[in-house]
């Protein structure tokens, strides 16, 4: 979404980004299937070539990265197009603890899309992704140490801004727009194909990947949009993938801007349901459905105006909490889920901190490192066609009755999305992105009951159509679950030994934890 930060998994797990067909399976138009036989959206080119090099080095060095071989994919920037310019593709290796490694490496897909794919190595690597494989990191076409990087600094910059301004404000609309217009006509300027990155480019430098280093076979691990892109790479290059696990699932057949609103709806009732079930919550805080449509309506009404230094402190910034705001730190899961209930009663009795502060967080950006670029090409050709800002609003008040319409017609992460895609101007690719993965290959498909962003419940449309998989709910976390839940390691880690027959056995005893109880 356009505030990312998935990285900060503890606290501000916000990196994903989807949105559908609205909050209720029953409306999906069925989706286009290519018909057997009939070649992939990409055109055959020239081979793709691994060209060995050194590894990146971030402004805060990475351990793993030290012991890694790493190089770059030279791909077709548009594989449709003959003597279409050569893009490069930052690559790691990072070898296994293990003495005697299996013979079939991890490739990590990553989420966003945008999102510095690198950044995550630390917690893929505690989470034991490489104890007994190599683990293989590649970043997405347009990404952080590619060339070229699509990073807009721009948006960067107006994100800064935005904490001063009212969520869905006018002169934040127009602020937004101008960067992304100033974005649009940089990036274009340097030559670059704006239409050449979408998910099905992204699943074809996989593809050549795996042959550029000549592995016969590999699994996949992918979260968030790296779970669609893993889907998408399953249907259209099969060949090659012994077992693929996803991670908090967009599934591609219905991913549409209005579906956030489902998701949101679904993992916010999840948690209220949570600590409703939970005897100390329920009796201290008895309503919080009631209590969170009272305040995003008094927000949006009447918005907070505070000076807040951010978190890890600072100068003070002007910092505006409306209902927008309000509903989009929740989706950010800042506060955690665990102290939500706490922070809306606070918040209720004239206490904005744990939200304002978060707010404020905004305004410290890491400016050029988030490839928006990857983001609005996959958002407009993937995810708008077909649905329009009314649609937005319709599948808003399905979902929140009640709830100002000012606060609905923007979709959750992702505010004033049409017209920045109207800017943006990239080919209609819906057609061809839209469509169900049916495959018999081993699947592990790992959800959170508390996920905000891709709702828990949309990995058992992707379970009908892969004949060998097998989905697991955890029960108390959001969004991108391995790094958060030791038991999903464990169940991963079996998964990739045995992925016909994983061990989900810690799961079952599995509870919500306790949420923070403050005192009256």
């Amino acid at each position: 979404m356009r505030q990312h930060s998935i990285h900060a998994v503890a606290a501000v797990a916000a990196m994903a980004c989807m949105a559908a067909l609205g909050p209720t399976r029953s409306s999906a138009v069925p989706p286009p299937v290519r018909p057997a036989g009939q070649p992939s959206p990409v055109a055959p080119s020239a081979p793709s070539r691994f060209v060995p090099g050194p590894c990146p080095k971030p402004p805060e060095p990475i351990e793993a990265l030290s012991g890694a071989r790493c190089g770059f994919l030279e791909v077709p920037e548009n594989r449709s197009h003959t003597g279409s310019r050569t893009i490069k593709l930052a690559v790691a290796r990072i070898p296994a603890v293990s003495a005697k490694p299996a013979a079939d490496p991890v490739v990590f897909m990553a989420g966003g899309p945008g999102g510095d794919t690198f950044d995550d190595i630390p917690f893929l690597v505690d989470s034991g992704l490489n104890k007994d494989r190599e683990l293989i990191i590649m970043a997405q076409r347009g990404n952080l140490y590619d060339r070229p990087n699509l990073a807009c600094p721009e948006i960067d910059r107006f994100n800064e801004q935005a904490v001063g301004l009212g969520y869905d404000a006018k002169q934040a609309e127009q602020l937004f727009l101008k960067a992304v217009k100033d974005c649009r006509g940089r990036l274009t300027a340097d030559g670059t194909d704006l239409s050449a990155y979408n998910t099905t480019a992204n699943a074809a430098d996989f593809a050549d990947l795996r042959k550029a280093l000549g592995i016969a076979q590999w699994n996949v691990y992918g979260y968030s949009y790296g779970s669609n892109l893993a889907l998408t790479y399953l249907r259209l290059h099969p060949e090659g993938i012994r077992a693929m696990a996803v991670d908090s699932i967009p599934p591609p057949q219905v991913v549409t801007l209005p579906w956030t609103w489902g998701s949101t709806a679904e993992g916010i009732d999840n948690i209220f349901d949570a600590c409703a079930a939970q005897p100390a919550c329920k009796d201290r805080y008895p309503d919080l459905p009631q209590l969170l449509a009272e305040q995003v309506r008094k927000l949006e009404a009447h918005p907070l105006t505070l000076n807040v230094p951010p978190p890890g402190g600072g100068k003070p910034v002007k910092t505006v909490l409306d209902g927008g705001a309000l509903l989009n730190l929740i989706v950010a899961f800042t506060p955690r889920p665990k102290d939500l209930p706490a922070a809306l009663d606070e918040l209720s009795r004239g206490n904005p901190e744990r939200f304002a502060k978060a707010r404020a967080a905004g305004s410290v950006q890491k400016v050029g490192e988030f490839a928006h670029g990857l983001t609005e090409s996959v958002a407009c050709s993937e995810w708008a066609p077909g649905y329009s800002e009314a649609d937005v609003l319709e599948a808003g008040r399905k979902v929140f009755p009640g709830w100002p319409d000012t606060v609905l017609a923007q979709v959750p992460q992702l505010p004033f999305q049409y017209p920045a895609c109207r800017i943006w101007n990239v080919p209609d690719r819906a057609a061809v992105q839209r469509v169900a993965t049916v495959s018999s290959v081993p699947a592990l498909l790992i959800s959170g009951t508390f996920d905000v962003k891709t709702g828990a419940s949309w990995a058992k449309d992707v379970a009908r159509d892969l004949s060998g998989s097998t989905a697991v709910q955890i029960p108390g976390i959001g969004h991108w679950v391995v790094p958060q839940s030791p038991c999903a390691q464990q169940v991963l880690a079996s998964f990739l030994a045995h992925p016909t027959a994983p061990d989900t056995a810690c799961v079952d005893d599995l509870e919500p934890g306790p949420f923070t109880i403050i005192p009256k």
